[in-house]
């Protein structure tokens, strides 16, 4: 009985000193965005040497060292290119995820194959094909453009993704589904994607932060100020060797750009769970 309690007491002071081990730089960037000193941080400090919500507001008010740029305007950029690809990689990756999985045509296996190697390739090698694809298209500077360009790369994730989760699901559903009259369209509407809210919780948080979080893609396509995304903005911070503007102000804008993910993170694992005991069926 000693040895258990002296193992689980050893256990649980690992797993603490692992959680403060990863939580501690969260930490330091809370306290470096709240430090309103803004110097440059030269040792650990577990509280602000002059706590101030200056950095903050300095941030919100001029994000960026560009006239006429407002932190609305920069956050509303970057929710259309995020919540865009996520919802276009939700829709074209539930309905060609759910044709790979139920159907059997010619290509299938190729077209699989294809989603698979464009996954294994890097996004800036991609890079040039689409700036020309999207300049012949005449969308290459505008909101559209990008979305398109980052739902080409989140696409392939998408699709075998969910088809991975659609094959998952039986068969049975359908079938009974049609047996009491349902068409196959309502039997993927009604059944299948309500049973697969796991699957295209990942896939739009995936989404998301595609377009939430991607700055190369963003910097190659987009050329007027207007159409910047607040990624954009926290590396247009950093200079060459160090920030452009003060540390704290730097933090502050890194916290402001990961509090939108968290929350969605937040929301999506409530269907996450509970989509686990969606549905099933008895033998």
């Amino acid at each position: 009985m000693g040895r258990n309690r002296l193992t689980i007491g050893l256990l649980h002071a690992f797993l603490i000193t692992m959680t403060a081990f990863s939580i501690f730089p969260v930490w330091w960037v809370l306290v470096m965005a709240f430090d309103g000193s803004g110097a440059r941080p030269t040792a650990l400090r577990l509280w602000p040497a002059q706590p101030s919500l200056q950095p903050l507001m300095q941030v919100l008010a001029r994000p960026i060292d560009i006239d006429g740029i407002s932190f609305g305007q920069l956050l509303g950029n970057s929710l259309i290119l995020s919540l865009g690809t996520s919802f276009l990689g939700i829709v074209l990756g539930a309905t060609a995820g759910y044709a790979f999985a139920r159907f059997r045509f010619r290509g299938q296996k190729a077209g699989l194959a294809g989603f698979l190697l464009l996954q294994m390739f890097p996004a800036v090698v991609m890079c040039a094909p689409t700036f020309v694809l999207l300049s012949v298209l005449h969308v290459r500077t505008s909101l559209i453009g990008l979305i398109l360009a980052y739902l080409a790369g989140a696409l392939p994730f998408a699709i075998w993704n969910l088809k991975g989760y659609f094959d998952t699901v039986p068969k049975d559903l359908e079938e009974a589904a049609l047996v009491d009259g349902c068409t196959a369209n309502t039997a993927f509407w009604r059944i299948i994607l309500p049973l697969s809210t796991p699957a295209m919780a990942v896939t739009a948080l995936f989404g998301f932060m595609t377009g939430w979080t991607e700055i190369i893609l963003a910097w190659t396509m987009l050329e007027h100020p207007r159409t910047f995304t607040l990624s954009m903005a926290l590396y247009s911070l950093v200079g060459e060797y160090g920030t452009t503007r003060p540390w704290s102000e730097f933090a502050a804008m890194a916290l402001l750009l990961a509090l939108p993910v968290c929350i969605l993170m937040l929301i999506l694992q409530r269907f996450i769970v509970s989509g686990l005991t969606a549905g099933a069926v008895k033998g």
